[in-house]
């Protein structure tokens, strides 16, 4: 069982995109679904994760106000609006989903690692440039 992310591509500097994370019946029911980022060169970053209970949401500090992570379960998939968007977002971006790591300790510490993650797919490439 994969989350496979699609919907990257090429944008300027200040642009938009929407991420889609497509997911099987099974794979919705992970307690929390998450989008990770990793650049040429650097380890993978979590950005943002949404929990299947009571919708709660976590955004690493840079992309707080500029990205947006919601689901629709009818149509098995998450989503990553990313506006405002800068060229440190490049990366290949990555969903993946985990029913050990708990949102609410994600949000205490501050920083989503990707141990515990499962379901990784592969990613869609986010190039931000002008």
């Amino acid at each position: 069982v994969q989350l496979q992310a699609f919907w990257g591509g090429l944008v300027q500097p200040g642009g938009s995109l929407r991420l889609s994370c497509a997911a099987s019946t099974v794979a919705l029911y992970y307690d929390v679904i998450a989008w990770f980022r990793q650049a040429p060169g650097k380890e993978r970053e979590g950005v943002s994760c949404i929990s299947r209970g009571d919708g709660s949401t976590y955004y690493t500090d840079s992309v707080k106000g500029r990205f947006t992570i919601f689901r629709d379960d009818a149509k098995g998939t998450v989503y990553l609006q990313m506006n405002n968007l800068k060229p440190e977002d490049t990366a290949v971006y990555y969903c993946a989903g985990t029913n050990v790591v708990r949102i609410s300790t994600i949000q205490a510490i501050g920083v989503m690692h990707p141990i515990g993650f499962r379901s990784w797919g592969q990613g869609t490439l986010v190039t931000v440039s002008s």
